[in-house]
């Protein structure tokens, strides 16, 4: 788009006298996001006054449907120049309202990691989806415990019911099993420890731990233990809600990987023309269908297990 103007003649006092040259300005292109609005207002109005963040991404294409950061801001606070009150109370407040946690914020994924880790045990032939282990609640690893969050364990668990419990003893048994180099290897592929690449600025890298990043970060050597607690999505692990996303949309999208993108189209305002954000693949992982079977399985009762817990009042949000 080009600015237009108006040169204009004036008086000593500042009146105008006359019009020397002027210029119609050309009116810019229009884009379009793919953000569902509708969605995007309910994430919304359901976090309320908490905080955090969500991303919502069609597997099939990379168009990001929703990306919510909360608590926000007015930008229009912006448009003629913020105040310093204003300002001092956006820049101040611990809930933090100018950091965009969706595209920003790095954070351990917790539970939301394990199936990938599943997906990386399948992968790299470590595990079959009916070995399992017999769960007293915790696991050994020299003289230190690590417990899981059932006291008493789980009892007999293979692959399917480690994802549906999120039995933490079974990960910390395969994480042991698997090494730190496999667990880093795989998940770089999904595109944990990196950008993804989305068409927005400030996008965070966050930190996938391997046994190189510690020795250059620390200067100190890798863990055995390290590795245990990373299994299940703690330790070093910190990425952004974005990279989840997009990593939980390649497994649904059964590992073939879009960039994610918020423009849908670009419109030129006079010929009405459109110029499509056509999706085009990254890469394709080129995962066993079977095991992708079994970990989407897994996930969907997963999710309705959850939802049975918190009708009974087991557990809470």
């Amino acid at each position: 788009s080009d600015l237009g103007f108006h040169e204009m003649e004036t008086s000593a006092g500042g009146r105008a006298v006359r019009r020397l040259r002027s210029k119609a300005a050309t009116p810019g292109k229009t884009v379009v996001l793919s953000i569902d609005i509708v969605l995007q207002k309910l994430v919304e109005d359901l976090f309320g006054d908490r905080r955090g963040a969500m991303v919502a991404i069609e597997p099939h294409t990379g168009e990001v449907l929703a990306f919510v950061s909360k608590p926000t801001f007015d930008p229009n606070l912006f448009v003629d120049g913020i105040d310093p009150n204003s300002w001092n109370e956006l820049r101040n407040s611990p809930d933090r309202p100018m950091l965009n946690r969706a595209l920003a914020g790095t954070y351990p994924p917790g539970s939301t990691f394990k199936p990938f880790m599943a997906l990386a045990a399948l992968t790299y032939g470590k595990r079959t989806p009916q070995q399992g282990i017999s769960d007293p609640g915790y696991f050994w690893l020299g003289n230190h415990q690590f417990r899981d969050d059932a006291v008493h364990g789980h009892g007999w668990v293979d692959m399917y019911k480690s994802i549906v419990v999120s039995c933490d003893t079974y990960y910390y048994v395969l994480a042991n099993d698997l090494g730190i180099e496999s667990i880093a290897k795989f998940m770089s592929q999904l595109g944990f420890g990196s950008r993804t690449g989305i068409d927005l600025t400030g996008e965070a890298s966050g930190t996938l731990p391997s046994r190189e990043w510690k020795k250059k970060r620390f200067g100190r050597d890798w863990f055995a233990g390290e590795t245990v607690s990373v299994s299940i999505g703690q330790g070093y692990n910190a990425y952004t809600p974005l990279q989840l996303a997009s990593a939980t949309a390649t497994l649904a999208n059964d590992g073939l990987m879009f960039r994610p993108h918020v423009v849908d189209y670009i419109e030129d305002v006079r010929t009405k023309a459109r110029t499509l954000v056509e999706p085009k693949p990254l890469r394709n992982l080129g995962w066993n269908p079977e095991h992708i079977a079994v970990i989407k399985r897994a996930m969907v009762r997963s999710e309705e297990h959850t939802s049975e817990l918190q009708s009974r009042g087991l557990i809470s949000y």
